[in-house]
């Protein structure tokens, strides 16, 4: 029987090695470590808040600094001369509208509107005139003026200018836009529409004809354009064919008077 060389043991002690029990210590000094560590990291703010609340405020600088400016203007003597009346757009859209309109050609008779055009009377040449007063007063619609004639037997053509406000957005680019939409629709015109000479944005377009019995065959053709917050619409119709000349011509006759 090999004799018990073990130390005695108080009873009730765990047998554990020594080498086991410093761990106890290690992880004990490393928990006052991370402690240690928080508190200096809250106490160093709020000592730092403490320091801060402490000062005078820093002003702000000044919202207005002319040296910002841009673009930078123009050294004294060096300015552009001003635009004359008759370059400045701006004069002849904010003057008599009337004055704008294309004249009648020679020979031609006045036939209903030369001049000033109520909104009343301009929504009713649509066929839903309440919808169409609404769709014109959100667009911002200020003033309308149009000028109709007749020449020969049966043609009749009418020229309006329909100004909106210039702070109530693109009011002239909606319309040409919406009614340019609505003459390509399916039956409503032979194609997509002609480029006016000299504009962007303008087209005219000729409609199918039509023939009912009992009455003279029908021809139209409509021109739209927009420039600035001036929306032109030029209607023509007659009992025989409209030559695209005509339309054309007419159109950027108009549109040189703006």
């Amino acid at each position: 029987m090999v004799p018990d060389t073990r130390p005695d043991t108080p009873e009730g002690t765990p047998d554990t090695p020594s080498a086991v029990r410093p761990r106890r210590r290690v992880l004990r000094t490393a928990g006052l470590i991370a402690v240690a560590a928080v508190i200096g990291l809250v106490g160093g703010t709020a000592t730092g808040y403490g320091i801060q609340a402490e000062r005078a405020p820093t002003p702000l600088p000044a919202l207005n600094q002319p040296g910002l400016a841009y673009p930078k203007p123009l050294p004294k003597g060096e300015e552009p001369e001003p635009l004359s009346a008759a370059e400045d757009r701006q004069v002849k859209a904010n003057g008599d509208l009337r004055k704008l309109l294309v004249p009648r050609p020679k020979g031609a008779r006045a036939h209903g509107v030369d001049g000033w055009e109520s909104l009343a009377e301009y929504a009713s040449v649509y066929d839903y005139p309440g919808g169409a007063l609404e769709f014109q007063l959100d667009l911002g619609i200020r003033r309308v003026a149009s000028r109709t004639w007749r020449t020969g037997e049966h043609r009749y053509t009418t020229v309006r200018l329909v100004q909106y406000r210039a702070d109530a957005g693109i009011g002239a680019k909606e319309l040409i836009e919406d009614q340019q939409r609505y003459a390509r629709q399916e039956d409503r015109s032979d194609s997509n529409g002609e480029e006016i000479r000299g504009s962007r944005n303008g087209r005219y377009f000729f409609y199918p004809v039509q023939r009912e019995a009992g009455y003279l065959d029908y021809y139209e053709a409509r021109a739209y354009i927009w420039r600035g917050d001036i929306a032109v619409e030029i209607y023509i119709e007659d009992t025989r064919k409209i030559a695209e000349n005509d339309i054309r011509s007419l159109a950027e006759r108009q549109l040189g008077r703006l």
